[in-house]
């Protein structure tokens, strides 16, 4: 039998995810895919989605080219003290992009970080690089969905819930995303220390993804005009990309369709299904740039693919793959690069129309 000191243990786990002077709101533990669908009526979570897809509206900078870019959540809250925002912030500021405010995390925080990183890493403004281009970071979260960086600690004059939760209950394959005290839980254990879904689980994943893709949607639908190109910075494989891809890309991304529960298959719902194509959020890295990236680190490190593969999925900074140099290659190539995609031209096109 499962008492709730199970959970009452994963809580004091979570606990360390949240770092000081930020608390973590034991309301907000949500360790399997039936919390998350019960968080979507807890009063902080409900009023962020009403937030967020009502009155949310980003503060503008003039430039030639403004890009929406999602990035992904972290066990480490706030995000950007996460290992793998750390690196992937602090490559952007290598590249030569620059805050344009000075809106920081607390002073504890910057005194915590790492000397071999500029505190410009904990910034939470939009990055502009000096030569037309600002980037404005979000980030694609359960159960929150989409947190802009300048709403990571406060929204509305309140505490933002982003720097308060845990939730590791969309992820399948870490064998613990399961609440086995719940009564609606059907998980079995297999081991020890993993456990399987249910049908329960696998229903509650399906509502949770597809309300989580259809918030995602809402916002770039309502804000996406305000920028040349909106593009999702996310691991493959994992829920995140889900979130964001429509039925036509998946098999492109390795990503499933659908999930079986009770014998039947329920479809998954990615925010580009709800959006029309020219305002498609983009997803990278693609597959083939992962390939790319593992026999890149193959010849940087001076090892054989095998190897090369294991480390790639270990990933860097201690996090996804998403912080290795080889694949943020991908993403300074498309922030700053010659590559110029067709949603800039029809915006370019669209300005000298204006303009005329």
């Amino acid at each position: 039998m499962v008492t709730v000191e199970d959970r009452s243990k994963r809580v004091l786990e979570s606990r360390l995810k949240i770092e000081s002077p930020f608390e973590l709101d034991e309301t907000l533990c949500l360790y399997s895919p039936q919390d998350n669908v019960e968080a979507l009526k807890h009063p902080r979570i409900s009023e962020w989605l009403d937030y967020i897809q009502n009155d949310y509206e980003p503060e503008l900078t003039e430039a030639e080219h403004r890009i929406l870019l999602f990035m992904p959540c972290t066990k480490t809250k706030p995000y950007p003290f996460s290992s793998e925002h750390i690196a992937i912030n602090q490559r952007l500021l290598d590249e030569g992009f620059r805050p344009l405010h000075r809106t920081y995390l607390p002073q504890e925080l910057q005194a915590r970080l790492d000397p071999q990183f500029s505190p410009e890493v904990l910034n939470l403004s939009p990055l502009a690089d000096g030569r037309g281009t600002v980037v404005h970071r979000m980030v694609i979260s359960e159960p929150m969905a989409v947190v802009p960086y300048e709403h990571i600690v406060t929204f509305a004059g309140k505490p933002s819930p982003a720097v308060a939760y845990d939730d590791p209950g969309l992820f399948e394959n870490r064998g613990n995303a399961v609440s086995p005290w719940r009564a609606d839980s059907t998980a079995t254990r297999t081991s020890a220390m993993r456990w399987k879904w249910g049908d329960e689980e696998r229903r509650h994943y399906v509502v949770m993804h597809n309300e989580m893709a259809r918030i995602l949607a809402n916002v770039v639908a309502r804000i996406g005009r305000h920028y040349t190109d909106v593009i999702s910075w996310v691991a493959p494989g994992l829920t995140h990309r889900s979130f964001v891809l429509a039925r036509s890309e998946r098999a492109a991304h390795n990503v499933a369709t659908s999930r079986m529960v009770e014998a039947k298959r329920l479809e998954l719902v990615g925010a580009n299904d709800h959006l029309p194509a020219e305002h498609h959020i983009e997803c990278l890295p693609r597959p083939d740039h992962c390939k790319h990236a593992i026999k890149r680190l193959s010849r940087r490190l001076r090892i054989d693919i095998p190897k090369a593969t294991a480390i790639y999925a270990r990933g860097g900074s201690n996090a996804t793959p998403l912080a290795l140099p080889e694949l943020l290659d991908v993403l300074v190539k498309r922030l700053v690069g010659d590559y110029v995609s067709e949603r800039r031209k029809a915006h370019d096109g669209t300005t000298a129309e204006n303009r005329g």
